[in-house]
């Protein structure tokens, strides 16, 4: 396919430079803004074109050696290739652009960026699993860069927790000796304090053999091995039988720890040290105060729940998956949480009728799914209510709800910042903190 060569004038929100040739927008894989590069085309729509990198003419002064020598076919990893300030200022433009663009609103003060180790900070994830004739073997990994319907034949994650990061080749060559090897899609992973599991995917019921290899494989890496024949519910532990999965988290100085136990396919957030910082940071934002009473939206198992409950008069969670709420409520009981409530909801549907909606909430904490909050600004906050921290996984979902909270509700937004809970990647987590005029 045909060779141009083109300058690089943006980076896109997926981490791939933005050029324009013909006056068409082309989107580069592996190309940082700023550089001149030669590109060759991968695929061509109506609207914009693909390309890959073919040849960096004139590097950035923020480009650096990629530590993975998977980096460019692995898809898990979009910006190793640029250096880790850089990637925070590229993060800190898009919630900025966002914020502008969609919401029309601007924050009164920046927030620094919240980073945290870069490295084996990935604690939960979905490897892909495929048997490949032309190679002899089973390929364990995430999708390719350029064509995500294959696996990336890796070895090893530097991102993935260090415990199984330098496994992954492992994985794949006990998977290839299996008798299951080409009815095994996938397999999740879940990392607590203590105990790493696995959750092996299979569509066909696995043979005796099969699953004493599982089990030495468990008890020669100590990981505690899962298996799922069906959907979610049909999750059960192989090895050991009662493996327990747990991660503590700081309340604050002078506050006791909450722990909270899961399941290996319950929502976590991926960064574990990232999430510690985030506690802080809400903490710190949301100024809870021993009399307030706080509504906690997309509450998940509890985890900014439980540690706020340490500190207030009252707090609500909501959340709409009722095996969460069961969890989030058990954390509680075990413990020693007395003042929390849980109620499951779905939260993209109208709730203004229940008992917990119409209450006075003194403080609401917001942490939506990358569709955001909108559903729930349609009947909340209400005017007692004076702050609010908001946690986005989405920046365009946050900056819409930004422009509803400012314009339609009367608050203001006093600070926001990123948070870089998946370094290497264009991925952006942001907070924001809106107080009441």
């Amino acid at each position: 396919m045909k060779e141009f060569e083109a300058a690089i004038t943006d980076l896109s929100h997926d981490g791939r430079g933005v050029a324009r040739i013909d006056g068409k927008t082309v989107f580069v894989s592996g190309a940082l803004l700023g550089e001149q590069v030669r590109i060759r085309m991968r695929k061509r729509h109506r609207n914009f074109d693909e390309a890959e990198t073919v040849e960096v003419i004139t590097p950035s002064e923020h480009r650096v050696e990629p530590r993975c020598r998977h980096f460019g076919q692995c898809g898990g990893c979009s910006l190793q290739h640029l250096d880790a300030v850089a990637q925070i200022e590229a993060k800190q433009r898009v919630l900025v652009d966002n914020f502008a663009r969609i919401g029309k609103v601007e924050p009164e003060s920046w927030l620094a960026p919240l980073t945290d180790e870069a490295w084996g900070y990935r604690r939960k994830g979905r490897l892909s699993v495929r048997a490949v004739a032309k190679k002899g073997r089973v390929l364990v990994g995430f999708r390719e860069e350029s064509n995500p319907r294959f696996v990336a034949d890796i070895t090893h994650c530097d991102v993935v927790h260090p415990a199984l990061g330098p496994k992954i080749g492992l994985l794949g060559e006990l998977i290839s000796n299996m008798d299951a090897a080409a009815e095994i899609p996938q397999i999740e992973f879940a990392a607590g304090d203590d105990t790493i599991a696995l959750v092996f995917r299979h569509l066909q019921p696995l043979s005796e053999r099969d699953r004493a290899a599982l089990i030495a494989f468990g008890q020669e890496h100590g990981f505690a091995i899962y298996l799922q024949p069906g959907g979610i519910s049909s999750v059960h532990p192989l090895w050991p039988e009662h493996p327990r999965l747990a991660f503590r988290i700081p309340a604050g100085e002078g506050v006791q720890d909450v722990e909270l136990e899961f399941q290996p396919l319950d929502f976590v957030q991926v960064n574990a040290g990232m999430n510690r910082r985030m506690m802080a940071r809400t903490l710190e934002l949301l100024d809870p105060q021993p009399t307030d009473h706080v509504l906690d939206l997309f509450c998940g198992l509890g985890n900014f729940t439980l540690p706020l409950a340490r500190r207030v008069a009252e707090v609500t969670g909501v959340e709409g998956e009722h095996g969460l709420v069961t969890r989030a409520a058990e954390n509680a009981a075990r413990n020693g949480i007395t003042n929390a409530r849980f109620h499951v909801a779905n939260l993209f549907e109208d709730q203004r009728g229940t008992d917990w909606s119409r209450k006075p909430w003194d403080k609401l904490l917001l942490d939506p799914p990358r569709a955001g909050a909108d559903k729930v600004l349609e009947y909340l906050p209400h005017k007692e209510t004076s702050r609010i921290v908001y946690v986005s996984c989405h920046p365009a979902s946050l900056a819409r709800d930004a422009g509803i909270l400012v314009n339609q509700h009367g608050f203001r937004l006093k600070s926001a910042g990123v948070m870089d809970m998946f370094p290497h990647t264009a991925h952006v987590e942001s907070i924001a903190l809106f107080e009441r005029r």
